[in-house]
């Protein structure tokens, strides 16, 4: 999954894509990299980030989602069941909430769409979600809260088999609960739902590294990327796409004994 950031304050890539053409012109780069998926967001989710309205969101995404649809398998990244409903009328065929069906609607929308699902761990909102965040088992406590979110989702009707589920790297977790995810990783894929993982960039990699810019750090992520498909992951969310595929390749091939 290729990450496309229509926003001016993303914290990796904000500003270098709000221009639509530019966003294009990007997506298409990662499609030829290897991008199964393309991710496509208006609403920045780094730590702190304000909120924008549903109007702005779907200014910045629609264009961006109509015309990838068809070139790849879109995916609107958004928390408002408004912008789900948009992009997927526009070709999107994923909606990826960080906020896993919390907004009055979404659930329904991802029901009567159809749409593939992706359902987040987040403790708290970007603004507030790196306040001294606390578990006392925090593998434990994201399993039972996706598959609540999960089994939520299926009754209101969105079909089991379009479901997956994202333990929200970086998202109200410290560098600490980072690694301990990621370590027991089959803890989650043992849930029988294909899980999502998104480390890119991240700011845990900058500490276990020392890189502070965040752009100089799609080593670090492809390191994640190997390991989490090792371990059963399903989709890795990146912002490099040529050296996290050839990561996952490699990793895919060493756990499965497959070339």
């Amino acid at each position: 999954m290729g990450v496309v950031n229509v926003t001016p304050d993303s914290f990796s890539d904000g500003g270098l894509f709000v221009d639509t053409q530019r966003a294009i012109a990007h997506a298409r780069s990662l499609i030829a990299d290897g991008a199964d998926i393309i991710d496509v967001g208006g609403e920045s989710t780094r730590p702190g980030a304000d909120p924008v309205d549903a109007a702005t969101e779907i200014r910045r995404v629609l264009p961006v989602v109509e015309a990838l649809a068809g070139e790849a398998v879109v995916s609107i990244d958004t928390a408002k069941a408004g912008v789900a409903q948009a992009a997927v009328e526009a070709g999107a065929e994923i909606i990826n909430d960080v906020a896993a069906g919390s907004d009055p609607g979404m659930l329904d929308v991802m029901a009567e769409t159809g749409a593939g699902v992706v359902l987040m761990h987040m403790k708290g909102t970007p603004r507030t979600m790196q306040d001294d965040p606390r578990y006392d088992d925090v593998v434990g406590e994201v399993r039972d809260f996706l598959l609540r979110r999960a089994g939520d989702a299926q009754a209101r009707g969105v079909d089991r088999r379009s479901i997956v589920i994202d333990p929200g790297i970086g998202f109200g977790k410290t560098a600490e609960h980072n690694l301990e995810l990621l370590r027991r990783l089959s803890d989650l894929v043992a849930t029988g739902f294909p899980v999502l993982v998104g480390t890119s960039r991240k700011a845990f990699l900058g500490r276990i590294t020392g890189i502070d810019d965040p752009r100089r750090r799609d080593v670090a992520t492809a390191a994640t990327t190997s390991l989490a498909v090792a371990s059963g992951a399903a989709v890795v969310r990146v912002h490099d796409v040529e050296v996290s595929r050839q990561a996952a390749q490699v990793a895919w091939a060493v756990a499965r004994v497959r070339i």
